[in-house]
């Protein structure tokens, strides 16, 4: 059976909230929280945080060790070898690429995603979080190493400079070259389909989650995304509490 393996990257450097992913939610910080999340994922057989070997980084792994789950330092800069030399080490076959600040990740909908994937032929799979897609910060990709590996080949044979996007944004190179892989994307089910921003990315998205978690958390439990949802439907003004922010282009 194929090693599936859900990698978090997660550093404590960030332009817009320095150490977001330290910043504590009910007590616990929010990268804890993604982990809490993930590890009810039933199609993941190991969550791993990718982070880098810089001191400042040091927290995140701290946390990984405190939530009892493995951990890799590798490049600040080139995020792709980061994530070849995470799921080498821990003889990964599928990778579930996670950002660290997402706190309400669906452990169901990331299944899902799973699911589908091993049942394709396809080299990459995404969930749809642009228009008519599931709400930001529920996002997550999916593919092998080996598809890892051929993207990083390419990249290498075209000559790209060490801080090229490519290699900063780990599967820019797949889905931007149909032409060399297979890729599919995954939209969301109605109830789902939603333009929230459930990201923590600025002080107003962290706000809001601060909102979220102060109402629906529970110790050793997470909160259903389906309440989550329901509550910003039926609450403008919690909904619009991060409206104005924009999110980063690659």
């Amino acid at each position: 059976m194929a090693k599936v393996a859900a990698i978090v990257q997660a550093r404590m450097g960030s332009e817009r909230l320095l150490g977001k992913v330290a910043l504590e939610v009910e007590g616990k910080p929010l990268l804890a929280h993604l982990i809490e999340r993930l590890k009810k994922a039933e199609k993941i057989d190991q969550v791993i945080i990718a982070t880098s070997d810089k001191e400042a980084d040091t927290p995140v792994v701290e946390i990984a060790e405190t939530c009892g789950i493995s951990f890799y330092r590798g490049s600040e800069t080139d995020v792709l070898s980061r994530y070849l030399e995470a799921a080498e080490k821990y003889g990964v076959d599928i990778i579930v690429r996670v950002t660290g600040d997402c706190p309400l990740l669906d452990p169901l909908t990331v299944d899902e995603l799973v699911g589908k994937y091993l049942a394709s032929d396809l080299d990459y799979m995404r969930l749809n979080v642009d228009d008519n897609g599931y709400p930001r910060g529920l996002d997550a990709e999916i593919f092998s190493f080996e598809t890892l590996k051929r993207a990083a080949e390419y990249i290498e044979r075209e000559g790209e400079p060490e801080y090229s996007p490519y290699r900063e944004h780990v599967t820019l190179y797949i889905y931007r070259h149909s032409e060399f892989f297979k890729t599919a994307q995954v939209d969301p089910p109605v109830y789902l389909r939603r333009d929230y921003r459930l990201c923590v990315d600025e002080k107003e998205d962290f706000e809001l989650i601060k909102e979220i978690y102060r109402r629906f958390y529970n110790e050793n439990e997470i909160i259903d995304i389906r309440d989550v949802i329901r509550a910003l439907d039926e609450d403008p003004v919690l909904a619009g509490m991060n409206k104005n922010v924009q999110q980063k282009r690659v």
